[in-house]
């Protein structure tokens, strides 16, 4: 018995691996079951049977990509969180650097979520107020409450303007460009948190 659940854990898993990186580089829309199964090895039956249908894997997959980025956040928001009152600027950017090494780690992310932005599977409307949006607000709350004098709505576009730079930026693939872009992060989160003045 646990060796059939050990074997079937090893089948699910090869097929949203496969999914997700199909989903990532074709999207959903460019994307077939077929397609999947070929990459996982396995047979369309055998994919329905772990994960069912398409709409279902892709669910799965960006629930997972959603866990992973929220497991990170809620990383980066402890250490500001505790760095924040002794060097505002510090805490800030340093959060920048997680999200920016977060999505270098796993380009999957950054691209699951650019494809949607790119009208990619429209019909999972749901997913943004599932996981986008939360994630936004806890960041911009975090913000908006270490930094009394910083409006909430500027909070929140200078999330998005982090979120959309760096998914952009880990999209592009040029990896010598990382210092370069990350001292260009730093500067952008100093002066949309509007934290390179006195306070």
């Amino acid at each position: 018995m646990s060796q059939h659940r050990s074997a079937a854990d090893a089948s699910r898993e090869r097929i949203i691996t496969a999914a997700t990186t199909l989903f990532a580089e074709h999207g959903y829309d460019g994307t077939t079951t077929r397609t999947i199964a070929a990459a996982a090895g396995l047979n369309i039956a055998t994919v329905a049977y772990h994960v069912g249908n398409k709409a279902d894997l892709y669910r799965e997959v960006m629930r997972l990509a959603h866990e992973a980025e929220q497991a990170a956040v809620d990383g980066a928001l402890a250490a500001f969180a505790r760095d924040v009152a002794d060097d505002p600027a510090g805490a800030a950017t340093a959060f920048a650097d997680r999200y920016l090494d977060f999505c270098l780690e796993r380009p999957h992310v950054p691209a699951l979520w650019m494809r949607r932005w790119l009208a990619d599977a429209a019909e999972f409307a749901d997913l943004e107020e599932l996981y986008t949006r939360p994630l936004l607000e806890s960041v911009r709350d975090a913000l908006a409450k270490a930094l009394p004098g910083l409006d909430p709505e500027r909070a929140e576009l200078a999330v998005w303007t982090v979120l959309w730079t760096t998914h952009g930026f880990c999209r592009s693939m040029i990896r010598a460009q990382v210092p370069r872009f990350r001292a260009h992060l730093r500067q952008l989160v100093v002066r949309e948190l509007d934290l390179d003045g006195p306070r």
